[in-house]
């Protein structure tokens, strides 16, 4: 009789490994949007900042 060695089920690294894989790509990708899109967001404060200035002793 030859016994055979079973076969190891791999299902759970692979679901593992395409789930950190996900996770990662979604990641580089909200990290580069922030970067796109801050410029935007200081200007934005910029003029935020200049909207709230108060004209005091103008009467």
């Amino acid at each position: 009789m030859i016994l055979e060695e079973p076969k190891k089920d791999r299902f759970w690294l692979y679901v593992g490994l395409f789930t950190f894989s996900l996770v990662a790509v979604l990641l580089m990708v909200k990290m580069n949007e922030n970067e796109k899109f801050e410029p935007i967001k200081q200007q934005l404060i910029e003029e935020e900042k200049q909207m709230n200035i108060r004209v005091i002793g103008n009467r």
